[in-house]
This record gives C-alpha cells, structure tokens and sequence, in this order.
C-alpha cells in the first residue's frame, strides 16, 4: 500500500509585520551593534592568538635550525630542534646540556655547543687531548674525535661565578670557549637548551642532552 502523503494547510495565512521607521532604525541600529561586537571580538582572538606565540617564542621553546658540523655525531646540518627556554629560568644549566647562545662577532647568528664546564671549575685540555675539570679527568663520550687543539685550554681556565665553557661534540671542527671569539659563555647569554629534534623524520625524538647517565 502506498504512503500517503500530507501537507498541513493553515486556516489562516500568517500575517507579515510592516516595521515603523523608528524599528527600521532600531534594527539597523541592533544589527550595526552587533557587526561591532562580532569585529572585536574577532580583533581579541587575533591578539590572543599573536601574544601567546610571542610568549611561547621568547618565554617558552622555539624551533632553530642547525647549520653546520660542529655538533657531529649528536646533530647535523639542517637538523630542526625544539629549545627549551623556560627551564633556565628555574634552575642552573647543568653539564653536558646542549646550549644556544649569540655568537656575537656575527649579528643574528646563533651557535649551539654542550656545557664542559660549570661556574667556578678550572678547566684544563692536555696535548693528549683529555679534560681536566679541577684536576680530575673527565669521564665523557660525546667527542667524536680525541682532541687535536687544546687552544686556549691548554693552560687551566677558571671561569667566573655565571660562566661556562662549551666544546662542539665534533671537536675538531668547532669554534667554541677554546677560541678568543666565543670564549666562556655567561648565564645572561644563554637563549634555552636543544631537548627535541622533529626533522628528520628518521631522527624524531629527544636529543642526547644531559649528564651521561641519565641518556
């Protein structure tokens, strides 16, 4: 059996209301107001949403690109790193952390090098290449190379109360604390650590970055 189907027809047509011209207006007004509103709040979540990245890029991580070798083998050229830059904020950095700080005989240059040495220690490379920190060997194996140029570290250096020293990982081709240009690094230079790399995609993950037992 077919289905039958039904419209519902009204007794009465509905009436259609003739605004007077002071309801135009109101209206008009109403809908201007309300235009307004919708503006603004559109312009407050564009702001929301510009603050929030300007807090997140200097208060919190941002991404940097590495460019060149002197990190090899833990980073690469055109390695993609998130750095944190918040962490500083609430503790000292500590040694082995892989750091970002100006190169300042460059403008908007940035170098990327681990922590050796901490505020207060004396820091010593023999000819043999190996790192005395207060007289005591340091047990480490981030070098990709033994140590050809002691440089400015072949006499002891004592650093002050907010330096550090920094070596390249590939230390044979890294200008760092060895060199007169970079020299030791100040707490107040330091712009975050590297803690995580998202390209390539096959070197997803977190870096190796910290005390060599907690890797």
């Amino acid at each position: 059996m077919e289905e039958e189907t039904r419209v519902l027809i009204p007794d009465e047509k509905e009436e259609v209301k003739t605004l007077t011209p002071e309801e135009k207006k109101e209206k008009k007004k109403q809908e201007r107001e309300k235009n307004i509103k919708s503006a603004l709040y559109f312009m407050m979540y564009l702001l929301g949403i510009f603050l929030a990245a300007y807090l997140i890029i200097n208060y919190v991580a941002q991404r940097t690109i590495v460019i060149g070798d002197s990190m090899n083998e833990t980073l690469h050229d055109e390695d993609n790193l998130i750095v944190d830059k918040i962490t500083y904020r609430f503790r000292d950095p500590k040694r082995f952390e892989i750091i970002v700080f100006p190169y300042e005989q460059e403008e908007n240059t940035l170098y990327i090098k681990r922590i050796i040495g901490l505020p207060n220690e004396t820091v010593y490379i023999d000819e043999s290449g190996n790192i005395y920190i207060n007289d005591v060997l340091l047990i480490e194996n981030y070098g990709k190379e033994t140590i050809i140029s002691p440089g400015l570290a072949a006499n002891p250096i004592t650093l002050g109360p907010d330096e550090y020293f920094v070596l390249g990982d590939n230390r044979n081709c890294s200008r760092d604390s060895r060199y007169e240009d970079v020299g030791l690094i100040s707490f107040d230079k330091i712009e975050g650590r590297a803690i995580f790399r998202i390209f390539p995609f096959n070197k997803f993950g977190k870096i190796k970055n910290g005390n060599a037992e907690e890797d």
